[in-house]
């Protein structure tokens, strides 16, 4: 099984590394909007970056993740133990595209961010996500921790983004399904390959199987959602094995 996630997230390309973002579908519906980037920056330079944390305001959210895969025949098992073990509501389903941006600064890793939109829900505004780096040392963490940021934006996210020095770095389509056990998120989501760059109606699947995330977005220091998030786990075995995945392995 973790191989199986391994092939799904080293087969975007690109030189980031970095595993696909989960808080696919209902993510869009947290954060706030943000006021319209002006466009008349035409000869805007790239700012320095520095790797500094990400707060939100005065709180600083963090992202609880759990990964896995399963096998395209084994979906169906799985959704009916989901639908058996989360929140008594019909699960959500959503077709995104996102599209990966690398800002490179005065650091050795390049600075991150993803704009996403959904491709199935009209009127839905652009997201832009901001991931920290995973912080792995605590072996009492039951699962990756990392910064958190979510916010709407205005349509013309992608033309901000490449005024400001982002280059395109990747981009894929997910479809899948959303589930909730009270603040955990359960994300099983399928990745396609843009054969056409910028061409959405031109995917092909990445794998055969589906990438299983859990995930809780929490203040930090609430480290007790972990000790939760593996006993949700534990339940859902031995269909998916959820894992506390490094991505610097996946490099």
């Amino acid at each position: 099984m973790r191989a199986l996630a391994r092939e799904q997230v080293g087969g975007l390309g690109g030189g980031s590394g970095a595993v696909p973002a989960p808080s696919f579908g209902t993510a869009r519906k947290e954060g706030s909007r943000v006021p319209p980037p002006y466009r008349e920056a035409k000869t805007m330079e790239a700012p320095p970056v520095t790797m500094m944390p990400v707060t939100g305001g005065t709180i600083n959210m963090m992202e609880y993740l759990l990964q896995g895969s399963v096998l395209d025949q084994s979906l169906e098992s799985l959704l009916h133990r989901l639908r058996g073990l989360c929140d008594n509501m019909e699960p959500e389903t959503f077709l995104d595209h996102e599209m990966v941006f690398l800002l490179k600064g005065q650091q050795a890793s390049p600075f991150v961010l993803r704009a996403r939109r959904s491709m199935d829900k009209t009127g839905t505004p652009w997201h832009l996500r901001y991931l920290g780096q995973p912080e792995m040392g605590d072996k009492n963490r039951h699962a990756l921790v990392r910064n958190c940021v979510d916010i709407a934006t205005s349509e013309n996210l992608t033309d901000f983004l490449l005024e400001m020095g982002f280059r395109m770095d990747h981009e894929f389509v997910a479809k899948g399904h959303v589930f909730r056990k009270g603040i955990m998120k359960i994300v099983v989501y399928k990745i396609f390959r843009i054969l056409v760059p910028g061409n959405t109606d031109s995917i092909e699947p990445l794998s055969l199987s589906y990438l299983v995330e859990l995930s809780v977005v929490a203040p930090a220091g609430q480290d007790v959602v972990s000790d939760d998030m593996r006993n949700f786990a534990e339940q859902l075995k031995p269909l998916v094995h959820l894992e506390k995945i490094d991505p610097k392995r996946l490099m």
